[in-house]
């Protein structure tokens, strides 16, 4: 179950951080919106709900898991590539969200009571501190100077509720990812991009706690004579 639960738990934010943060720059034009409340639900029938929804993600994605072959083997682009996709596959059939898509969440979960565009920025900021993602770029630095540029000519904040105030900070949110090269229809190679290097570093994390798995078992008198194996012989599927 060691195993299965590494393959099924978050995985580190800095491994695509580059190009999530491409990613995130297209997404204020979109968060900015304020999403519709979901109906009250009574405390028992929303932890009953809650609960049988988690057990049938895990008996989904652990269904998945115990079919699909999984090489340890991080050094090979072939293994990487079709270790994304078996997550891929788990993701879509257990409706989990991808990486670019828990970023998104958490914008529009942190952001959807915010009046003001500054707030919100400096909470997208607060945000993409948090999960280790840097601004090579500048391009926030520039989303700002964009506002700056906004409220001067507005003579007051800027408030998300101005129709017309956002639609001109929108546009110079456009001109930004314009001049930093980032274009809305290659948001999914983007995203391919940053699954394989998510899925590379916990193919990493999982050959190190196999050695690390197998050098604790050496130590032990009954194992002390045996040959340590090649992580990349390992087949997940006995472990789960």
């Amino acid at each position: 179950m060691a195993f299965s639960s590494r393959l099924l738990s978050k995985s580190k934010q800095v491994c695509g951080s580059q190009i999530t943060f491409q990613q995130t720059h297209a997404i204020p034009a979109r968060c900015f919106a304020k999403q519709a409340d979901r109906p009250a639900l009574k405390g028992d029938e929303m932890l009953k709900g809650i609960f049988l929804e988690v057990k049938k993600k895990f008996e989904t994605a652990m269904g998945i898991l115990r079919k699909e072959k999984i090489t340890i083997a991080p050094e090979d682009p072939a293994a990487v590539a079709q270790y994304a996709k078996v997550m891929k596959t788990v993701r879509e059939k257990a409706d989990l969200f991808s990486e670019s898509q828990r970023i998104q969440f958490t914008i529009q979960s942190r952001t959807q009571d915010i009046p003001d565009a500054r707030t919100y920025l400096l909470t997208f900021k607060e945000i993409r501190l948090k999960r280790g993602l840097p601004d090579e770029h500048g391009a926030e630095a520039m989303m700002f100077d964009a506002l700056e540029k906004v409220e001067k000519e507005l003579k007051k904040p800027l408030l998300r509720a101005d129709k017309k105030g956002m639609a001109v900070l929108l546009a110079e949110f456009d001109k930004i990812n314009k001049k930093l090269g980032i274009r809305k229809e290659d948001l999914p190679k983007y995203e391919e991009q940053l699954e394989l290097k998510i899925a590379k570093a916990q193919l990493e994390e999982l050959k190190k706690d196999a050695l690390e798995a197998m050098e604790t078992q050496k130590k032990r008198e009954e194992f002390k004579d045996e040959a340590m194996v090649d992580p990349k012989s390992l087949d997940i599927r006995n472990f789960i």
